[in-house]
């Protein structure tokens, strides 16, 4: 995108603010750096040259805009959308890896040399690791300037630096004020009274539509994990230094997310993380006009443009709910899973809900008594095997995993069928290619529309949607008169059941999920 130069100036001279994060404009006379939508007065063209990420405009020399605030732009989709080592690697240094355990961290997770990765980084991305995480530290230590009342040395070690004279280095440079100053501009909500909790605004890309994800993930709730209270989406969240507990909540423009964490130093990976279970960097526009392009489709992406794809916090977490998923029903499910928290979760204080435990390792799973499974025999075996299977690092199920390597992995154990494959594939890998053409609801909706409705007929069809099939699913979806399709409302937390979900044919094992 960024080296389209005629293309990145006229979203400038529009003030186009899909393009957020998409790029960013640095400004040779001013050396300074913004977002597309920046409401300045546009540079002369000469006098603008165009960076990839923030870290790139930061490394070269220029500071960010303290009008439009480039730092707090939507990620970039081309991240999420990707499975090549490049993306694998920003999608872990978003989540942290780089801070908690360096360069060398990154490397061993992506299976690569540090000297490849910074080969391929620089060449792509214009920054290497070190830079890239630099940058999202100075964002973070912004948010905690800007949102909470913590003394400064605190502020520091929490958004990840190493000492306070890196912190006072890093801010000037990147923002052009002190620390002392930046907490002085009024911007940003009031930090909140609870100790460690924050609330800040998560942004995205224009439209969405927030009834899919609200709606199923509150349909799909774990009793005790998740929950729906006063308009917001609750659960727990398992991070690097301790628990915590978001609450997200759809607002016109952006979401609320307020976090309570046990260790503020895990600011950056919780933010990370909700952004990817609301799919918020996704790029709406891009999907929305290839799928208009099919005659079927394009009435209900026109009607509520912006679907997102729900996804899921914790990748580990997500797999074992899939498998117990199969073959029954969404209440069924819930009840199981929520048996299975109450067994091996972590608990949980919860002084402001009903929240009572942390969703059970791998680990602690490997300790359960398949006796006491209410499955069947064999999906016992599938439970029992992933369990192992994730335990022993196996099958990497995190953001910096290999999409086709885990496809293969996750098939080859017993009872891991295609709908659970490309579930996984779908909701926590992230591949927005990912498609379940055996799935009831995707069928029941196909024959709605008048599309193929056998599997394999309807996979043909779908290969027009690629590579947004994922989305795709979401409009099939909504074509149902379901919960998990409509934002909930503001009452006490319910989980309306779903129906009986439909077993594979042609020998695949799993069901259709809705």
């Amino acid at each position: 995108m960024h080296i389209n130069r005629e293309l990145c100036i006229r979203a400038v001279r529009s003030k186009d603010a899909r393009f957020d994060g998409l790029f960013y404009t640095a400004v040779v006379t001013t050396r300074i750096y913004c977002r597309p939508s920046c409401p300045g007065v546009p540079p002369k063209d000469e006098n603008m040259t165009f960076y990839p990420n923030a870290a790139a405009a930061q490394q070269a020399g220029f500071r960010a805009c303290k009008r439009c605030r480039p730092d707090a732009s939507p990620g970039s989709p081309r991240w999420n959308e990707r499975a090549d080592l490049v993306a694998r690697a920003m999608r872990l240094i978003a989540d942290g890896v780089v801070d908690r355990g360096g360069v060398s961290e990154l490397a061993a997770r992506l299976g690569y040399s540090v000297r490849q990765i910074q080969r391929q980084l620089l060449a792509e991305v214009g920054a290497g690791p070190v830079a890239l995480a630099r940058a999202q530290r100075a964002q973070t230590a912004r948010l905690l300037i800007e949102t909470s009342a913590l003394p400064m040395a605190e502020v520091a070690f929490a958004a990840g630096f190493s000492s306070i004279r890196s912190f006072n280095e890093t801010v000037r440079q990147v923002f052009a004020l002190a620390p002392t100053e930046l907490r002085s501009r009024p911007s940003g909500p009031a930090p909140d009274a609870a100790k460690g909790a924050l609330t800040l605004r998560l942004p995205f890309r224009e439209p969405l539509t927030p009834g899919n994800l609200f709606g199923h993930l509150v349909a799909t709730a774990v009793p005790g994990v998740e929950e729906w209270r006063d308009g917001a989406y609750r659960r727990t969240l398992r991070l690097p230094h301790g628990p915590g507990v978001v609450s997200l909540r759809p607002m016109p423009d952006h979401i609320q997310c307020r976090l309570a964490l046990a260790d503020l130093r895990d600011l950056s990976t919780a933010i990370s993380r909700c952004r990817w279970l609301l799919d918020l960097d996704a790029d709406p526009v891009a999907v929305d006009e290839l799928l208009c392009q099919d005659e079927a489709l394009a009435p209900h992406v026109r009607k509520e443009p912006g679907r997102r794809v729900p996804r899921t916090v914790d990748g580990a977490e997500f797999a074992v709910r899939a498998v117990l998923g199969q073959q029954v029903s969404t209440a069924a499910a819930r009840t199981l899973a929520g048996r299975l928290v109450a067994e091996h979760g972590e608990p949980f204080d919860d002084r402001e809900g009903g929240l009572t435990h942390l969703f059970p390792t791998p680990q602690a799973l490997t300790a359960l008594d398949p006796e006491r499974l209410a499955l069947p025999r064999a999906r016992r075996t599938t439970l029992t095997t992933l369990v192992t299977a994730l335990a022993d690092g196996e099958l990497d199920l995190s953001a910096g995993g290999d999409w086709e390597q885990t496809r293969s992995r996750l098939g080859a154990l017993p009872g891991a069928g295609p709908w659970t494959v490309e579930t996984v594939a779908m909701r926590a890998l992230g591949d927005p290619d990912a498609f379940v053409p055996t799935d009831l609801g995707v069928r029941e909706a196909a024959r709605r529309l008048g599309l193929p409705a056998t599997p394999a007929a309807l996979a043909a069809r779908a290969a027009s949607w690629r590579p947004w099939r994922a989305y795709a699913v979401q409009y099939l979806w909504a074509t149902g008169d379901h919960p998990a399709n409509r934002l909930p409302g503001d009452q006490a937390p319910a989980h309306p059941a779903h129906g009986r979900r439909a077993a594979h044919r042609a020998g695949a094992t799993g069901p259709g999920e809705r």
